[in-house]
């Protein structure tokens, strides 16, 4: 199918590919109109309606809403390896409301992952875990169904906000140390829950 395509619009359906093969999740507007530099939304808009048309791509109006195509999902879902959800961003700073939307997947192997399931991606921003070694643009993974330990890094839903801390268990109770001396230990108001915890870091250069 590939004839049908002009030569700008395969060098952006191929960009398009590259990017969500590394990060398992579509490019916006911005990050192509860089790549390819040029400075007009609409120059990449019309080659998204042409691959769109064409039936080469799915999209809706979100910012990545390019859905992973055909030929990365397959990549991704080679042997060996397991698709895992990225939900967006974590904070590593100050709580905000947690939102459950998928950004994209990311395919991880066996050495990660036993089951894809049990596992979710978090982009961290903020800079509280610094001391842990865990900086603004990392990514997380997280097991859901592991049992926290005391001094677990977690994700913890606290007073219906989430964020990522160490957890700290002392005299049969629970609260979040951050690991940077700028920021407050949290002690839950009302509920402190554990929604999973930090098992791997996987940083992108």
């Amino acid at each position: 199918m590939s004839e049908y395509l002009t030569e700008k619009q395969k060098l952006v359906l191929d960009f398009i590919e590259e990017y969500q093969m590394i990060n398992g999740k579509s490019p916006t507007i911005r990050e192509m109109k860089e790549h390819f530099n040029v400075k007009s939304d609409n120059s990449i808009l019309k080659h998204l309606k042409a691959l769109t048309e064409k039936g080469f791509i799915e999209k809706d109006d979100t910012p990545r809403g390019i859905k992973l195509l055909d030929s990365v999902k397959q990549k991704l879902s080679a042997e060996n390896s397991f698709n895992v959800p990225i939900l967006g961003t974590i904070p590593a700073g100050h709580s905000v409301m947690a939102e459950e939307n998928i950004e994209g997947w990311m395919g991880l192997s066996e050495d990660f992952v036993q089951k894809n399931t049990d596992y979710f991606l978090l982009t961290v921003t903020g800079n509280s875990m610094i001391n842990a070694g865990i900086f603004e643009g990392d990514m997380v993974l997280v097991n859901m169904n592991k049992t926290p330990r005391n001094r677990d890094i977690v994700v913890a839903l606290v007073d219906n906000e989430n964020t990522l801390k160490r957890l700290i268990t002392e005299g049969g109770k629970s609260y979040l140390k951050a690991e940077n001396p700028e920021y407050n230990d949290i002690y839950p108001a009302h509920e402190l829950k554990v929604q999973g915890v930090v098992t791997s870091l996987i940083r992108q250069f």
